[in-house]
């Protein structure tokens, strides 16, 4: 269809055909996935929004889209507002909203496939205030419409070898096994692709910037294992790692086989398991346990083998990102350099590397007023140029074989403001005094975010994202359950206690819209710290990331001496980490951009 408002047109006639007075619209998958698929890019499709959060509500003569704070200026500048209204979550959750739009004695449609069982009562509870009805549908009404939708991936899986998982599959399916022995369980539902990925050392390239294949999973109590794949996705290879203890299933064949599973106990994760999975269970006459999918923390906690593979990869990454930093320093001034020609440059760098498998995730490449919009994404609608006395932020990572990375820098084009230098300065004392906490065991990362925040609140200033996201081993970029952040997400598990070997990134910024963005982000690893006369065990932070902070942008007069001791200490351990894979211009480069302020 020519434009989204006809996309929305038909999508409000099928609705009339469906005899439904309203549909909810989510972005995710039958997995509840951050990152989907092509295939179930139905909110994109239909509303133009681009982000990795959101939901759409249509009904028949209004339509409303819900994102958070960091896609505010986004979604406005992609999704149409003669059509939709703009809703701020939390502030306005899709069920409240409805409470007050849905006709009396409404239905309102809903894929069970899309939305957690949760979800489910809580829409249904609002809606019965009304008289109003939540609906089941049988067919997404958008895959009615949708006439050029694309097919789901149908590439082959690839075996993760354990010189990087550091386990073998058949030890994380005992350990699963074990788990389900102390819960008086039979089996458990693994549905999240990244739990099936990790679970049987497999990869797959189904959804972009995540390196998993489209799959569910059951995990018997004596070890065994179902797995729900289509099989000419399955070579020989693949087959004989699984082994006979891993039995092979089409992924259409999932619901079905639900139904065989009566009298039998069953775990499945209320957060990473859509409503269908509990309806098909219920009428298998299963008993259902919620709790948490086992494989959450035991792969959010890195081994050896996962450390010793990040390091490398983090290594890597940023010889590339210091060519590229040396690269933009020395095109920007020119006035040619745009933010597509930009990213485009760093992507080939990461892949001269010869190790890249994909990124991490979309370059967040943004000029100027592009860098206020948090999770922007550069297209040739939207393209500017680096230009003179602007602000330039690249948010990027890489997937190796070996790890995934995620790193942003801003860098200054010619001369900063002196606004600039101050704001970049409260994000780097921010950036700093999170690098260097010290906590308690136990702790949650809602504790420390305020830690990230202070240098910018002195000034009555804040950002409206989360300081830091966990990140997994050649899997997602963003994975819980740890996080810092002012609350808990019931996405990301919940306010989860800090462990050591839990990787996390930590990001503040600063967004002044319409006129420059800042954040500064590296990798860090939770790790035991030793102090003298300590009563309670401590943990803190072992920085990851290594490639240079914008000098020019540092006034130094704001640094305290402890604070400017960790900027020049850091930037010699990037020259000590990095410089050994650079050369030439680029290795003199580094060293000056490296040295001491």
């Amino acid at each position: 269809m020519s434009s989204h408002a006809d996309r929305l047109a038909a999508l409000r006639q099928q609705l009339q055909s469906d005899q439904l007075d309203g549909f909810v619209v989510p972005l995710t998958d039958e997995h509840m996935s951050e990152y989907v698929g092509s295939y179930a890019q139905r909110l994109a499709w239909l509303t133009g929004f681009e982000g990795s959060a959101g939901t759409a509500v249509v009904l028949p003569a209004e339509a409303a889209i819900f994102t958070d704070g960091r896609y505010t200026l986004q979604v406005r500048s992609q999704v149409d507002g003669e059509h939709w209204s703009y809703e701020s979550v939390p502030e306005t959750s899709v069920a409240d909203w409805l409470k007050g739009h849905v006709p009396d004695g409404g239905r309102i449609g809903y894929d069970p496939w899309l939305h957690s069982r949760d979800w489910v009562a809580r829409a249904s509870e609002a809606l019965g205030a009304k008289g109003a009805t939540l609906v089941q549908v049988q067919r997404n009404p958008i895959d009615a419409v949708w006439a050029d939708r694309p097919e789901a991936s149908k590439a082959r899986l690839t075996v993760q070898p354990e010189q990087f998982t550091g386990r073998s599959s058949a030890d994380k399916r005992q350990v699963i096994a074990d788990w389900l022995g102390e819960q008086g369980a039979d089996a458990a539902v693994l549905a999240a692709l990244d739990s099936i990925a990790w679970t049987f050392n497999v990869r797959g390239t189904d959804v972009s910037h995540t390196p998993v294949a489209l799959a569910f999973a059951l995990v018997r109590a004596d070890g065994t294992a179902d797995l729900f794949v289509e099989e000419e996705k399955i070579d020989g290879e693949v087959r004989q790692h699984l082994g006979n203890g891993v039995r092979i299933h089409p992924r259409a064949s999932f619901e079905a086989f639900l139904a065989g599973l009566r009298d039998q106990t069953v775990a499945v994760d209320p957060e990473r398991s859509v409503a269908a999975i509990f309806e098909a269970l219920d009428r298998a006459g299963a008993t259902i346990i919620k709790l948490r999918d086992p494989t959450v923390l035991p792969r959010a906690i890195k081994n050896e083998a996962e450390l010793a593979g990040h390091r490398s990869a983090q290594t890597r990454d940023g010889a590339a990102i210091a060519r590229f930093l040396r690269w933009v320093e020395t095109e920007a001034p020119g006035g040619m350099l745009d933010e597509l020609t930009a990213s485009d440059r760093l992507e080939a760098l990461r892949k001269e590397t010869g190790e890249l498998r994909d990124l991490s995730f979309d370059t967040i490449s943004g000029a100027g007023p592009n860098g206020a919009i948090v999770h922007y994404r550069a297209s040739e609608a939207t393209n500017r140029k680096l230009e003179t006395g602007s602000l330039y932020l690249v948010d990027s990572g890489g997937q190796y074989a070996d790890g995934t990375t995620d790193i942003t820098r801003t860098v200054a084009v010619g001369e900063p403001t002196d606004e600039m230098r101050d704001r970049f300065t409260r994000v780097l004392k921010g950036h700093i005094a999170l690098s260097t906490a010290r906590f308690p065991k136990g702790v949650r990362g809602s504790q420390l975010d305020s830690f990230a925040r202070r240098p910018l609140w002195e000034a009555g200033l804040d950002y409206a994202h989360g300081t830091g996201h966990g990140v997994g081993s050649f899997l997602s970029v963003h994975e819980g359950p740890q996080r810092i952040s002012p609350v808990g997400s019931a996405q990301s598990g919940g306010d989860e206690p800090l462990q050591a070997g839990m990787i996390l990134s930590n990001e503040p910024g600063y967004y002044k819209a319409g006129e420059y963005g800042i954040r500064i982000e590296n990798l860090v690893l939770v790790i035991p710290v030793e102090v003298d006369g300590a009563e309670k065990e401590l943990l803190g932070f072992e920085t990851l990331t290594f490639a240079p902070i914008d000098r020019r942008l540092i006034v130094r007069e704001m640094l305290s001496g402890e604070e400017l001791g960790w900027l020049n200490a850091y930037h010699a351990e990037v020259v000590k980490r990095i410089g050994p894979g650079l050369t030439g211009d680029d290795l003199a480069w580094l060293k000056e951009a490296c040295a001491p302020l």
